[in-house]
This record gives structure tokens, sequence and C-alpha cells, in this order.
């Protein structure tokens, strides 16, 4: 779902991470404050003023994200949830659960979280905004925009549109009435896509109406909730496909290793004679690591020589892998979480030792397969 990100810091525990399409979201948020918003709603100020209380509205929008989303981690993490990082991206931020919730209720809680967070804030910025004069200053001006952008927020975020938290809030009443998730998520997702539709639609008319800035947003978010409406259902069937498959049936076995004091024009040489990209870094009995072929591509060719496998791999500790004993399903979470298509397969015990590599155009030939031949869930023949 997500592209290239970097960390930015921790917060109660939880990595907050800023997905580089954010940058996209941050310039549009502050270019509209600054051209639009601000003038209209405080005249009278130069441009290097409305620039100042943009960047500050975009500041304070920044912060609003992360504490609601924070607010839906704390809840998961109260009921045992995993929440691997917090990752604001083009469209606001996401929680990054690595399992779905195991009940209606825990469901439904995590998701009514954010909106209540974002009227708690509303409430604040308002009260400040009263505090400092409200409208009739610059500051009080921006306080009421975080105010008001806080309440939107919470009321949007409740449309029943999955994955929107008031179509998960649907998906836990309808999943707790009829004790069937995928049915849930079929209704919910559906009505995700077709209010994605809608707001393209909107979208349209506003450009063709002449506005521009509203045009473009709403366009956005649109096109935003269709795809991601699509996309949760196809993972959660594909997950249903994959049930009761396992990674120690459908990973490539014996690997070929390389040892980290191998040079890189060597290394190049090997990986050109057996076409993989994806190799273990042994010594010995030991797991150092891995090191993909797109390692060299960082590096000029002329750079190769002296230079080693140590040098550009990636640490055992940093590697994502995954047991030959657990579900394809949830090795496809493992892949979807942290962008890798090809995983080490570590039996773990008194040293790791790798016994495979688990390759996700594999997984999706099997999905396909079983798509043609109409295998059950859960069965292979």
């Amino acid at each position: 779902m997500l592209g290239r990100h970097m960390t930015l810091f921790r917060l109660l525990g939880f990595e907050v991470k800023l997905d580089l399409s954010w940058i996209f979201l941050a310039v549009l948020v502050t270019w509209t404050l600054a051209a639009g918003y601000f003038p209209a709603a405080y005249p009278g100020l130069g441009a290097a003023a409305y620039w100042s209380m943009a960047v500050l509205g975009a500041a304070g929008l920044f912060l609003s994200i992360i504490l609601h989303e924070m607010s839906h981690s704390l809840v998961a993490r109260r009921y045992g949830l995993k929440i691997s990082g917090i990752t604001l991206f083009i469209f606001g931020g996401v929680a990054e659960m690595t399992e779905e919730p195991p009940a209606p209720r825990t469901e439904f809680l995590m998701a009514i979280a954010g909106p209540i967070a974002s009227l708690a804030l509303a409430a604040i910025f308002a009260l400040a905004a009263g505090l400092v004069g409200g409208k009739a200053t610059a500051f009080g001006v921006v306080l009421g925009y975080l105010a008001l952008i806080n309440l939107v927020l919470a009321i949007f975020n409740m449309v029943p549109a999955f994955p929107l938290d008031g179509g998960r809030a649907l998906r836990a009443v309808l999943w707790g009435w009829k004790g069937d998730m995928r049915w849930a998520t079929r209704i919910t997702a559906s009505m995700g896509f077709t209010f994605g539709l809608f707001l393209m639609a909107l979208g349209l008319m506003s450009l063709f109406g002449g506005n521009v800035i509203s045009g473009l947003w709403w366009g956005l978010i649109g096109l935003f909730l269709a795809g991601a409406a699509r996309a949760s259902t196809a993972q959660l069937e594909a997950k249903a496909a994959l049930t009761g498959e396992r990674v120690a049936e459908r990973m490539t076995r014996n690997p070929v290793t390389v040892t980290p004091d191998m040079e890189l024009p060597a290394f190049a040489r090997l990986a050109l004679a057996k076409g993989h990209r994806l190799y273990p870094v042994v010594e010995g009995d030991r797991l150092l690591g891995q090191i993909e072929t797109k390692a060299l591509t960082a590096i000029a060719r002329d750079g190769w020589p002296g230079r080693t496998v140590r040098d550009v791999m990636t640490r055992r500790d940093a590697a994502p892998s995954v047991a030959p004993d657990i579900t394809l399903a949830e090795a496809l979470s493992v892949m979807t979480r942290t962008g890798h298509s090809r995983l080490l397969v570590v039996a773990e015990g008194g040293a790791p030792q790798v016994v495979g590599i688990l390759v996700l155009r594999d997984i999706a030939r099997l999905l396909a397969l079983k798509a043609e031949l109409h295998v059950p869930e859960g069965g292979s023949n």
C-alpha cells in the first residue's frame, strides 16, 4: 500500500514514519491555506504572513493526524494487537496492524477511537482559539482552522465506507451480527468503492465549475478510497484462499548462499549465472543477513572492485524473514507490511538456519491457479 518511507521518531513505543508521498500532501495543504483559506479568513496581510500561517496550520494538521492514528494504535495495543508503526502518507495516516482484529468488539472500539480523538482535538483547538482572540487575531484564525479541520476529519472518517473508520465500525457491527468477517468486508468495501466514485464525480463537477482546488482534493480522495476498498477486498480474499497453505510447502528450498567476503564483481557474476535476486549471506553456520541484486545498482560499476558483500548486505536484524511453519497468508502480511516481495525462510533453533526463500510471484501463481481450477478455500487438491 505504501511506498518509500523514512522514520521520524518514536512516540509511546510506536515508530512514526513518513511516506515520501506525504511531501506532496504537505505542499498541497500549505499552498491551499496560503493561497486561499487564510487570505479569505483574515484579509489584509502580506504573502509572507499567509505562508507562515499556512506552515503552522500544516504542522498542526500533521500533529492531528499522528494523534488520530495513535488513538487507534493504543486501543489495538490494549487488546493485544501488534502495531508495527504509524505511517503518514499522501491521504493522511495509517496504523500498521500485523493482523486483523480478533473480534468485532475490538474492531469497533479501535475504529471509533480515531474520530473521538479528532473531536477532542477540535474542542481543544476551538477553546485555544477563543483564548487568543478567535478571528480577531492571525493565531486565532490558525487555531480555528485546526478546530475545523479536526471536526471535518472526525465527521468524514465516520462515513460508513470501508476503509474509513466509519466503514470499519459498520464492518464490526455486521461481523458481530452475522459472524462472517468476509461478508461484512465485502458489504462495507463495496460501499467504500461507491463512495469513492461519488467523490471522484464531485471532483470532476468542481473542476468543470472552475473550483480547481476543491476538485483536485475530492478527486484524489475519491480515487484513493475506491482503490483502497478494492485492495482490501482482494487482500481478504487472497488470505482466505491461502488458509492452510504453509510457507514450507511453497518456498524455494536449498537457496544459493554467498559469503560476506565475496567481492561484488564475483557476486554479480554469480547472480547472472543463477538468475536469483535474493541471496542469504552466511559465514560457516551463521546467518549474517541477506543481499539483493538491486544493492549493486546503487554503486557505480567502477566502484565494485575492492568492495565485498559485507559492505552492502542487509544485516540479519534488519532483514525481514518468516518461519517455515507459518501460513502463506501470514507471510503475505509480512510482505505487505515491509514492502519486500522476497523473504528469507528461517528456522529458528540453536542458531537460525536458512531453509528457503519465499517469493511473492509464487504466491500469486498459486492464487491464480486456485482461481482457475476453482479450488475450495484452504484446499490444494
